[in-house]
């Protein structure tokens, strides 16, 4: 009965740790340079209120970056309802600035740092990285 107790103790730490390496990996922000800004002007194309990272498309046409769709992440919507965002504190449509740390490989995306909207002059914050720390 002692040694049924053991291995399935074991079992259930070894299934326990299997489950939390990849949520661990998940947390990864190399893929942004974070000692860069960019700041995006342009209008909310899409919007997805959803676990693991809320997400943003910013649609970009004008100015001296890089113009089309910039994919945007943010962190969770837990995370985001605990300071203060909801479902609806951005819209398709919206017509913002946006600043993000960039990827690393020059693609179209970022991570979050803050947005304004243009139209009320509302600031929205939640910078990922300190959000988001290992082991926090």
């Amino acid at each position: 009965m002692v040694m049924l107790k053991k291995i399935m103790s074991t079992g259930a730490l070894a299934a326990a740790l299997a489950l939390s390496a990849p949520s661990l990996a998940h947390h990864s922000f190399a893929m942004f340079d974070q000692t860069k800004v960019v700041n995006l002007r342009g209008t909310i194309s899409a919007y997805r209120w959803v676990n693991p990272h809320v997400s943003l498309f910013v649609d970009v046409q004008d100015g001296p970056i890089k113009h089309g769709v910039w994919a945007v992440e943010l962190t969770s919507p837990g995370n985001l309802t605990r300071l203060g965002w909801s479902r609806q504190s951005l819209k398709v449509g919206d017509k913002v600035d946006v600043e993000v740390n960039p990827l690393r490989d020059g693609a179209l995306g970022g991570g979050f740092r803050k947005a304004t909207i243009l139209s009320t002059g509302q600031v929205l914050q939640a910078r990922l990285v300190e959000i988001e720390k290992p082991g926090g």
